[in-house]
């Protein structure tokens, strides 16, 4: 009998920016997204986290007006980098996206586990 894992600390990455426009209804929706997967691997025992809850509170309080300005620049994919660098393995969801393209590419060279499903997550429990 294989013993369950412990619980891991895993990044959601998914789309933000890519796809939306900037209009911010579909920003929202791409977050939301991450939370809902975010979500279920707490339910799986284990202790997720997205990028933008960190960034997006942090971007609002350097007085950035939008993605792409440079307080996002100087923020958003970098505050990710650190945090993935905390990490233990990455989840990959969503489309296409370069911002989570990179943290994937950065988890892989950082030797991390990189998921592409929740249900490929081994649960704690």
């Amino acid at each position: 009998m294989t013993a369950a894992p412990d619980p891991l600390m895993i990044l959601v990455a998914g789309p933000y920016c890519s796809g939306t426009g900037d209009d911010p209804a579909k920003l929202e929706a791409n977050v939301r997204a991450m939370d809902r997967a975010a979500l279920a691997l707490f339910r799986a025992g284990h202790l997720a986290v997205t990028g933008e809850a960190l960034a997006l509170p942090l971007l609002e309080a350097a007085g950035s007006t939008g993605p792409g300005d440079a307080v996002f620049d100087e923020i958003f994919h970098p505050l990710a980098e650190r945090l993935l660098a905390r990490c233990d393995a990455v989840l990959r969801i969503g489309g296409p996206s370069e911002g989570a393209d990179r943290m994937t590419a950065a988890a892989r060279a950082l030797g991390l586990d990189v998921y592409t499903g929740i249900d490929a997550v081994p649960a704690v429990r």
